[in-house]
This record gives C-alpha cells, sequence and structure tokens, in this order.
C-alpha cells in the first residue's frame, strides 16, 4: 500500500482507492469487487475506507451484507466513472500495442484490404493469440516505419524474403440485372465503369480481347476500385476487374461474369516481411497464411 493510500491528509488523491470504489459501486457487493480485482474482500473494505477518510463522507450504506450508495457516493460515483473507464480503455489500448501482441500489416491495396484480407482476418490463429493491426499506404515504407508486413502490387522491400500471392487475372462483370438488359445488345453498347487509380486495366483488357478501344463507352469513374465495385452492383454498369476484387460479389450473386474470356494481368501480388519486425516469426507465418487465402479466392 502506498502512503498516499494510507495517509487521509496527503495532497494526492489515493487514485487506487479511487479504482476499488468504482469497482465496488459498480458490483454493489465487496466480494464481488474483490474478485473482479484480484484482492481480498477486506483489501477493498480497507480501501473505500481510505476513500471515505480522505473525501470526509461516507460513500456506502452498509446493513449486514447488504450495500448501497449514499447520496455523496452516487453522485462522487457518477462524477469519476466515466474518468476511470477512460483510463481503463486507454490502458487496454496501449496494452494491445506492446510488440509481441500484434502484427502490423501495411499494405498500398485499399480494394485488396477490404474485400480479400478483412474477411479473412479471423481466420488466422496464432498461439498464443496476435492480434493484427491494417493500415494503408500507397507510399513506399520509410526506414523509420514500423510494420511487420507489407501486402503490395507495386512496391517492394529489396533483398527481402517475400512470398508470391498470385497474378491478376481480369475478368468483365456487371449486376445480373444490367447483363440481363444488355447483353444481347452488344459490347460497343455497354457503359463501362473505370477506376482511377488503375487506368490501365480497362486498356490491357480491350485490348486483349481484340476490341477497338474508340468503340468503348465509359459511362463513369471512381477513384478506387472498391468504389467503383459498389457502383457496379449497384448497377451502373460493366466492370473490368482482378477476379480477386470481385470473387465475394461472384459468389453472393451480386455480380455475374459478363461472359468474356478472362485475361491474364501483368500485375503480381506479394508480401514481404519487415527485416525489422520485432516478430519476424509470427510474420512468415501470416504471410504462408496469406498465400491460402490468395489462392482460394483466386480459384474461386
Amino acid at each position: 500500500m502506498s502512503k498516499t493510500d494510507d495517509d487521509s491528509g496527503a495532497a494526492l488523491s489515493p487514485l487506487n482507492s479511487i479504482r476499488v470504489f468504482v469497482e465496488a459501486a459498480r458490483a454493489q457487493n465487496f466480494s464481488r469487487a474483490a474478485t473482479a480485482l484480484g484482492m481480498t474482500q477486506s483489501g477493498v473494505s480497507h480501501h473505500v475506507g481510505v476513500l471515505e477518510r480522505y473525501l470526509g463522507r461516507r460513500l456506502f450504506d452498509r446493513k449486514g451484507a447488504s450495500l448501497s450508495l449514499t447520496d455523496a457516493g452516487r453522485q462522487y460515483f457518477e462524477a469519476v466513472r466515466e474518468a476511470m473507464a477512460s483510463v481503463e480503455l486507454s490502458t487496454r489500448q496501449l496494452r494491445a500495442n506492446a510488440p509481441g501482441c500484434r502484427l502490423v500489416v501495411r499494405t498500398s491495396l485499399p480494394t485488396v484490404a477490404m474485400t480479400v484480407l478483412i474477411p479473412a482476418l479471423p481466420r488466422f490463429v496464432q498461439h498464443p493469440p496476435v492480434s493484427v493491426d491494417l493500415l494503408t499506404s500507397l507510399s513506399p515504407p520509410a526506414p523509420e516505419d514500423v510494420f511487420d508486413v507489407l501486402l503490395t502490387r507495386d512496391l517492394a522491400l529489396p533483398d527481402e524474403a517475400h512470398w508470391q500471392l498470385a497474378q491478376e487475372t481480369l475478368v468483365c462483370v456487371a449486376a445480373p440485372s444490367v447483363h440481363a438488359r444488355c447483353a444481347a445488345s452488344g459490347i460497343a453498347e455497354w457503359s463501362f465503369i473505370s477506376a482511377k487509380s488503375r487506368p490501365e486495366v480497362l486498356v490491357d483488357w480491350v485490348h486483349a480481347q481484340g476490341l477497338d478501344a474508340s468503340f468503348i463507352r465509359v459511362g463513369a469513374a471512381f477513384e478506387h476500385y472498391y468504389l467503383a465495385v459498389s457502383a457496379a452492383i449497384g448497377g451502373m454498369g460493366y466492370l473490368v476487374a482482378p477476379r480477386l476484387l470481385v470473387a465475394d460479389a461472384l459468389r453472393q450473386g451480386q455480380l455475374c461474369d459478363a461472359g468474356m474470356p478472362p485475361v491474364r494481368g501483368l500485375a503480381h501480388y506479394s508480401a514481404w516481411v519487415n527485416p525489422r519486425s520485432h516478430q519476424p516469426e509470427v510474420a512468415r507465418a501470416f504471410c504462408r497464411w496469406l498465400v491460402g487465402i490468395f489462392r482460394e479466392e483466386g480459384t474461386a
């Protein structure tokens, strides 16, 4: 016990005793509070007594095993419980960010993160458990950047171990209602959706199909593929996209294949382990797991 907790006249507030009081007020029972705090019932009673002496008023009415807050106790509890909850939450978050408890995955592929990685993350199981934090950035990693794994299509960590995850396959898709209405009219009448982040995808697909680019009509353009995929699901037109990004929408029937031959793209997805990772073995395990996830999505 600190001197502050034992000395009711001390200038500093007895913070340990405040924490115990909040738990006792929540539980309305010293025994349950003691269990939650991992201490004895007498320890809880002692801390409450310290706080009552410090404040100069009773916080609980005790009648045998029964316990209830006094008016002063109720007012004090309402005043400090949110602050204490905020302290506890901030502490848990900082602890969760400690090395060894989390794996930081950095990616330059926000659409892949949304459509492939995040839905699959609950299936990544490590012993002991490791939480996975995901951050996105289109810029190359700097030496001072903190992360464990880089998931990318267009970036690299030179001379570092990496895993080849997939090569792109480009497919043309549309909402079933759109394709049912437009399929018979011919591709020159179709309205295409473009993703500004990767304008080369539609161009490469058109050339591979042997089509005249002058006949392709772009009706809407969006900054990123995750927006373009949502637009296609909403019925705004046809979308040429890496199959990886639309595999789930195809499985669920939100999109359908437009019946054009798939095209092998030039881009590859890779996962790299940061040489400054605090947990390289877990990072390598995550990369091996990614290989299986991308294989599943690529063959869906």
